[in-house]
């Protein structure tokens, strides 16, 4: 079983299923179980629960077995939770964000920016020019934006992820 209070897997469960989808991975019976079992035993919305299990599957961390009710015809969906995949799906999400952290890092170095001092709306230089340096939405006129602390804490994040 996986350590449900490592900050590192508790945040990516949450940003994939949520708070009510972690509390469902928290309280589902062990086993082959129904959505509507597991909805019960949790105490979770059967909705919510169904959502949670399809993210799950799709992300390759529960594992669905079909059975046919030969009376009926009926289809029942046993579901068990597999963790054992949840590693290789840590590495790819901070692939992931590792990428799109260079990217923003590519942009934010790459440009000059300017806001509203309404706090309207932010614009790189080309934008601003488009709009005469004054803001789209308010009027006012728009003020250069001095970046390095964001472009800082972009690094931070990415020499963090790195180590």
């Amino acid at each position: 079983m996986i350590d449900m209070d490592n900050p590192v897997i508790r945040g990516y469960l949450i940003r994939l299923v949520g708070e009510d989808g972690l509390e469902m991975i928290k309280k589902m019976p062990e086993g082959e179980v129904t959505d509507e079992q597991i909805a019960e035993a949790t105490g979770i919305l059967l909705n919510i629960v169904r959502r949670t299990l399809f993210i799950l599957n799709e992300n390759k961390l529960a594992v669905c077995r079909r059975e046919r009710d030969s009376s009926s015809g009926w289809l029942t969906y046993l579901w068990t939770l597999d963790m054992s995949d949840i590693e290789p799906q840590l590495v790819k999400e901070k692939k992931r964000v590792t990428k799109n952290l260079r990217t923003r890092l590519a942009f934010e170095e790459d440009n000059v920016f300017y806001t509203c001092p309404e706090g309207c709306t932010r614009m790189n230089f080309n934008e601003a020019t488009e709009c005469e340096f004054l803001c789209p939405l308010c009027g006012e006129d728009m003020m250069f934006e001095d970046n390095h602390v964001f472009v800082e804490k972009i690094q931070r994040r990415l020499k963090s992820l790195e180590s």
